[in-house]
């Protein structure tokens, strides 16, 4: 495990938190740094993915490298969380070590495969496609950072190296989305949650195009998992962070039981 950057935080029982694409484990709004207050209770491990924070660049994000990282990281047992395309590295970890999952929550799972034969879905599918492949071979760090945001609503920040980095590996990494998952084979892995937002809050652009398929995805695996589903009002893709305070209590009460 030498190869992460690996912070850890608390005492008590382990969970390993797994951030998504274009972030870092201990930034605040897109990480999981309002999870920090349950660090009085758990011990929080918060590795980064190769190519983000702290850990050593990579030339192109892999899921399937990433899950081998974090199912050595849950060692002889530990909760385990995952956000995003994190939620996909946490599902493929949970089935390379499950006897070492003492729970999987899944916060709104990038893992469109599992729900493609839904067709928001599989139209997200094709349009995550199209527009992959539209991207600039060459293009300047501001404007690869602005692309980022307004593309999804949000006026872009100041584009920090830390920032161009993490955006420029979320780009050039395997998209999760396209992540074949056997479902029949995780839904032994309990207890399972998945966390979603209602997406209300959301520019309507963003919700019709991000939010729709992403919570297809979530009642979807829910679903076929056999996992609980928490839909959570007054959050969109970031539900831990946007509404800290009900999706802490329920992490503090599952991983409690």
């Amino acid at each position: 495990m030498g190869v992460l950057h690996v912070a850890e935080v608390g005492e008590g029982d382990r969970v390993v938190l797994v951030h998504g694409s274009g972030t870092e484990a201990g930034q605040r709004a897109f990480g999981f740094g309002a999870q920090r207050e349950l660090a009085d209770e758990f011990r929080l491990v918060l590795p980064d993915r190769r190519g983000y924070g702290g850990s050593p660049d990579v030339d192109r994000s892999d899921y399937r490298r990433d899950a081998e990282d974090i199912a050595e990281l849950l060692g002889e047992g530990a909760h385990l969380l995952g956000h995003s395309s994190g939620g996909v590295v946490a599902m493929l970890a949970a089935l390379r070590n499950p006897e070492a999952v003492r729970s999987l929550t899944l916060i709104e799972p990038a893992c469109f495969q599992v729900a493609a034969d839904v067709p928001v879905v599989a139209e997200a599918i094709r349009r995550n496609r199209a527009a992959l492949a539209a991207v600039p071979a060459e293009i300047p760090d501001e404007d690869l950072v602005r692309l980022n945001y307004e593309s999804v609503g949000f006026p872009a920040p100041d584009a920090t190296p830390e920032l161009v980095r993490a955006t420029r590996t979320a780009l050039n990494e395997l998209p999760t989305w396209e992540a074949p998952i056997p479902v029949e084979d995780l839904s032994r892995v309990k207890p399972a949650l998945v966390i979603t937002g209602t997406w209300d809050v959301a520019p309507q652009a963003y919700r019709d195009n991000g939010g729709e398929p992403i919570m297809e995805c979530a009642r979807v695996t829910a679903q076929r998992i056999g996992a609980e589903l928490l839909r959570v009002p007054g959050a969109s893709h970031w539900p831990h962070s946007q509404r800290a305070d009900v999706v802490n209590d329920k992490l503090r009460g599952f991983w409690r039981s």
